[in-house]
């Protein structure tokens, strides 16, 4: 593994910023391809290991996996660096957003424009997956593995956790002679584990214990409620949204439901992660809660406490990952993690597809099956037309990622004004 220069860092992990657009199959595959791809900054190994090690956390895996390389390239400070990076352009494309929306309501071009973005990263995301898979899936058992994380998710719904769970304790039993050891990491020690727990729960958890003690309800409401989903949230944030929604619409009050809808819609058009919709939320409610000066507190708040869990994780235990995967049984079942992890990423794949390409969907319930199915007079037409024509583009462009974007926002821009187009 090469180690960067800081200026280097900043230039690729603020372009992997900008560009992360799509939810986490996409910014995965962003990321894959920035630092594997285009530079030999981290084995294939080494990326697919730490992916699977952030599977295994709570919170927004495509964060914590950009804090992750960043920490392996330049330790704590090139995790600050890359995850901050990773969610600072989208959290400030929100903060506009949600000024915008209370201005004005919906905004028509910016949907247009980013329903051509949507349609990109339909092809970001099944040209990383097949190299992904290529790489993950070596064994007929690694192929079965991840058919088993695809299933269990989008035809049974099963929990998560229990999907990953159920790959580790099947690696534990598989017997494989490919086990290489660790490199390039040192080995940890309890005392700085500890240390990081201690300095990054402090971190997380001080602030909103004062806004407690000074009486600042509105803002201690949003700050534990969002720490409370941080440390919840296995899976991703699509495990989590139908929670979000009815607790924020129904037991808080904050916004309307027909605004919360408008929340998820704008989060998933921005780059960055889709849990970004927390900042959303709140500060839509604080706008309307106490004016602008409580809309940037909330903001504030709800940031904090969605995303600073996410380093204290990364911090205490990223340095247990390569000395997990070179220990014979522990490393197996990471492997298997791994494998499944790519039926996981199909999974987000297919369901972010499905909600491009219909407006409506619906669950088919047989037995213990539990499908999700498009509605198909929901049909979007030009959502379609996009996604067919997005493969032709990134072919003009040579998979240049940045032309490709601006290519397919103008092109959502253009179709939109066809009679057929569907607001």
């Amino acid at each position: 593994m090469i180690q960067p220069s800081w200026t280097e860092m900043f230039r690729v992990f603020g372009r992997i910023g900008v560009l992360s657009f799509g939810g986490p199959a996409a910014q995965i595959a962003v990321m894959h391809k920035e630092l594997v791809e285009d530079r030999p900054w981290l084995s294939e190994e080494s990326f697919l290991r730490g992916l699977s090690f952030c599977m295994l956390l709570p919170g927004p895996e495509a964060m914590q996996l950009a804090t992750y390389t960043g920490w392996r390239m330049r330790g704590t400070a090139g995790g600050l660096l890359a995850g901050l990076l990773f969610v600072l352009p989208g959290a400030a494309v929100i903060a506009a957003l949600v000024w915008l929306y209370a201005q004005f309501g919906t905004l028509p071009a910016v949907q247009s424009a980013f329903l051509g973005v949507k349609a990109a990263v339909v092809v970001i995301i099944v040209q990383a997956l097949r190299r992904l898979s290529g790489k993950a899936l070596k064994h007929p058992l690694d192929w079965g593995l991840a058919g088993f994380g695809f299933a269990a998710l989008f035809l049974l719904n099963l929990p998560f956790p229990l999907v990953v769970l159920a790959a580790a304790c099947i690696g534990l039993v598989r017997k494989d002679g490919s086990m290489t050891a660790a490199v390039h990491t040192p080995p940890a020690r309890n005392g700085s584990t500890l240390q990081s727990i201690l300095v990054w729960g402090a971190l997380w958890l001080m602030p909103l214990i004062a806004l407690s003690l000074a009486g600042a309800a509105f803002l201690a409401d949003i700050g534990w409620f969002f720490s409370k989903l941080a440390v919840v949230t296995f899976g991703g944030a699509y495990a989590v949204l139908a929670y979000i929604s009815q607790t924020v619409v129904t037991q808080f009050g904050w916004i309307s439901a027909g605004q919360m809808i408008d929340a998820l819609g704008l989060a998933e058009t921005t780059p960055g992660p889709l849990i970004l919709v927390t900042q959303f939320v709140a500060m839509l409610s604080g706008l309307q809660e106490g004016g602008f000066g409580l809309f940037l507190a909330a903001g504030a708040v709800a940031l904090w406490a969605t995303f600073m869990p996410c380093f204290l994780w990364i911090f205490a235990a990223a340095p247990y990952v390569e000395r997990i995967a070179a220990h014979p049984r522990l490393g197996m079942a990471l492997k298997a993690v791994t494998a499944t992890v790519a039926g996981v990423i199909l999974n987000l794949s297919v369901w972010f597809l499905m909600h491009v390409a219909f407006a409506g969907t619906r669950i088919i319930e047989t037995g213990i099956l539990h499908i999700p199915a498009p509605v198909w007079s929901s049909m979007n037409t030009p959502a379609v037309l996009l996604v067919l024509l997005a493969p032709l583009a990134a072919l003009a462009v040579r998979g240049n990622m940045l032309l490709l974007l601006a290519a397919m926002a103008a092109a959502g821009l253009a179709v939109a004004e066809f009679p057929f187009a569907i607001s």
